[in-house]
């Protein structure tokens, strides 16, 4: 009879996959032994496995290239990474290895593209895409940076009052781009985003703010709706309505020669995970060929703004099994050493689910249970995989040690988390390993965090005396 945990791995998924693998000392992670990372810093840890965001960058430059090449496609690409996924230097400094462009959302985003100036990783020749409600402090930072020189700053108009405002600040001619306000998909609680200008709206709007103000070019239409590039009739919709937009005003606004459509490709999220990440973007690039041909205007430059996409695979968590409570009859509930609601906060704020494995005693029997965090909160669990309603894991016992791993969690989790300040009921943040490869593909190891001490929450909250 089949009871082992890697028989049930085996007869539910195809494994191994080409990140996963099972080694001599448990489970590995692109060639990472996870039992050794433990065994080297403890449990609960963070890590970063830095070479994924490079290899995911240049993937879907190879896809976009691909898809230009079959559709004849006349523009050209550009990959935009939203800082806000993660706005850690040695993400960035990762990430910009690559020919990449950056997109920000508010003002302290413009410091971090100064600094990254001043160390070479970005040149005035990087486009800045400037996305978000855009305050006084975002709109000064952004003048700064274009009066400075960065001509490839674009401002991404998101209200009625912001060319006003940057014209203001800003000394000369500066590019802009407008952000369509999308209509949302029906199970929404609202029917158009907050972000933007809606449909209905550009081409008024272009005409009384932009299109005789001598000072301004409007560069781009964005385009991003909240569930992503998937392919689903509400997607290739909505796209369809920004196309018409777009070739509208083309014909009417000779500068306008780009189109955003924003980010939204999905990361893996279980180890059933499919999607056709090609087909979409061959399919894109079709829509937009077949529209614009329709309308006799030329096809725009393509920037993505990709943020899960770039950094989510790159990430994982590691806790230990502390003890089991059984609760009733059915329910067992094995306590992880840390706490959902704090280091994976997405998975208590939108119910998001990430791969979930064991890291050792895969040759145990296995029993179904409930993962629960130390936090005096209910809502501080984890219950279901993405593709099962429930978690299995290896049995329990107290006197062999047993590591479970989340992975593909390196976007958002640190700052909505909120690193390096309070955490509910003051359980601390872990430590935080990055993980590189040298110039002969040999594993690196950096010790990028410790964990949080009594000391550092103290301080925050005024004990220091």
């Amino acid at each position: 009879m089949n009871t082992k945990y890697i028989d049930l791995i085996n007869q539910t998924y195809y494994f191994p996959q080409e990140e996963f693998r099972l080694g001599d000392n448990g489970l590995e992670f692109h060639g990472v032994d996870l039992m050794g990372l433990v065994e080297k810093y403890g449990a609960p840890l963070k890590f970063t496995y830095l070479p994924k965001i490079s290899e995911n960058i240049n993937l879907a430059k190879k896809w976009f290239a691909d898809a230009i090449e079959k559709n004849n496609y006349k523009g050209t690409y550009n990959y935009c990474y939203c800082t806000k996924s993660s706005h850690f230097k040695h993400v960035l400094n990762e990430a910009l290895k690559n020919d990449i462009h950056i997109e920000t959302s508010s003002a302290f985003d413009i410091d971090i593209v100064e600094r990254l100036k001043k160390t070479g990783k970005v040149s005035d020749k990087t486009y800045v895409i400037c996305n978000g409600f855009k305050r006084d402090r975002y709109i000064d930072n952004i003048a700064r940076l274009i009066n400075n020189g960065h001509e490839n700053c674009i401002p991404i108009i998101d209200n009625y009052e912001e060319i006003e405002l940057l014209s203001d600040s800003i000394d000369n001619h500066f590019n802009v781009g407008i952000r369509i306000a999308s209509e949302e998909e029906p199970k929404f609680e609202f029917y158009t985003s907050r972000l933007g200008i809606g449909y209905k709206n550009i081409i008024p709007f272009y005409e009384e703010q932009i299109k005789n103000n001598e000072r301004v070019d409007l560069k781009m239409l964005h385009f991003f709706i909240n569930t992503g590039i998937r392919d689903t009739a509400y997607y290739w919709n909505e796209l369809v309505k920004c196309l018409k937009v777009y070739v509208r005003l083309k014909k009417i606004c000779p500068s306008l020669d780009s189109l955003n459509i924003g980010g939204g490709f999905p990361i893996k999220n279980s180890l059933a995970f499919e999607y056709d990440y090609q087909y979409m973007i061959d399919e894109i690039l079709n829509q937009i060929n077949i529209t614009c041909a329709e309308a006799d205007v030329p096809v725009p430059h393509i920037f993505t703004e990709f943020g899960s996409f770039t950094v989510g695979e790159s990430g994982g968590a590691i806790y230990e099994i502390l003890y089991q409570k059984q609760q009733n009859d059915r329910e067992k509930w094995n306590m992880i050493n840390s706490s959902f609601i704090t280091t994976l906060p997405d998975t208590w704020a939108i119910s998001k689910r990430f791969i979930m494995l064991a890291v050792n005693r895969w040759n145990d029997e296995y029993e179904r249970v409930l993962l629960g965090g130390l936090t005096c909160d209910s809502d501080d669990y984890y219950n279901s995989e993405q593709n099962m309603a429930a978690i299995y894991l290896p049995k329990f016992r107290k006197e062999k040690p047993l590591y479970i791993g989340f992975f593909n969690t390196g976007a958002y989790q640190e700052t909505i988390g909120g690193f390096g300040g309070l955490q509910h009921c003051l359980i601390p943040s872990p430590k935080h390993i990055l993980i590189d490869r040298d110039k002969n593909n040999n594993l690196t190891y950096q010790l990028f965090s410790e964990q949080q001490t009594s000391e550092q929450l103290l301080n925050i909250l005024g004990y220091e005396h």
